[in-house]
């Protein structure tokens, strides 16, 4: 059994801590060794929140050494500089490129990263990246599906992460978490997952469409 070692990263209100969970459920419905340890900021809504999980690992610290994660996942623009101290260099990096502006950019006080800039700067730190794009995510029912089970199902298209806990376990978990939503997850978790698999894990970018 290969170790995992996943960083989470993101602002209160993206369900950055449920993704952390939902990994934690899957893991020991999969018989995995997991540790899961949430970080969350001042603000209950738009603070900083990070997330560590150590798979497969019967003794470790709890925290993932700088430099060291397997695979590292942003749920906002700005937030994933941050990320780049946690991800090795022949890691997997996914962003999910939402814009979440403080209150410092709100009042004009404050720059934002531009998308390029920050794609540049992650292309520069890892080896492989996928970039989501939140108007891309598939629909259901006529809207658009849950943006943190969208990139969860992204996160099992990484095979350090798919050879220790198979994707199906993850979708069972989902089902067993929401039985209500369980047809949307479902299809949330399987559209992000095949758009990992086709792009491959290779300094690919998954392109904004904008025609």
């Amino acid at each position: 059994m290969n170790p995992c070692d996943i960083v989470l990263v993101g602002v209160g209100g993206q369900g950055v801590v449920t993704l952390g969970e939902l990994i934690a459920r899957a893991a020991l419905a999969a018989d995995v060794p997991v540790s899961y340890v949430p970080t969350k900021g001042m603000a209950q809504r738009g603070g900083f929140v990070k997330v560590e999980i150590r798979l497969g690992r019967e003794a470790a610290g709890p925290r993932v050494p700088e430099h060291g994660a397997d695979l590292v996942v942003s749920m906002e623009r700005s937030e994933a500089l941050k990320g780049l101290n946690d991800v090795r260099r022949d890691g997997q990096f996914i962003l999910y490129d939402h814009v979440w502006e403080p209150t410092g950019v709100m009042l004009g006080e404050d720059d934002y990263p531009s998308h390029a800039s920050v794609v540049a700067a992650l292309s520069s730190g890892v080896k492989n990246l996928l970039v989501l794009y939140p108007d891309k995510r598939p629909l259901f029912h006529d809207q658009p599906v849950e943006a943190n089970v969208f990139t969860l199902g992204a996160m099992f298209g990484v095979p350090a992460l798919n050879e220790l806990i198979d994707p199906e376990v993850m979708d069972s978990v989902l089902q067993k978490r929401w039985p209500k939503a369980a047809e949307s997850n479902s299809r949330a978790f399987h559209a992000g997952l095949d758009v990992a698999r086709v792009t491959g894990q290779s300094a690919v970018v998954a392109e904004r469409d904008e025609g």
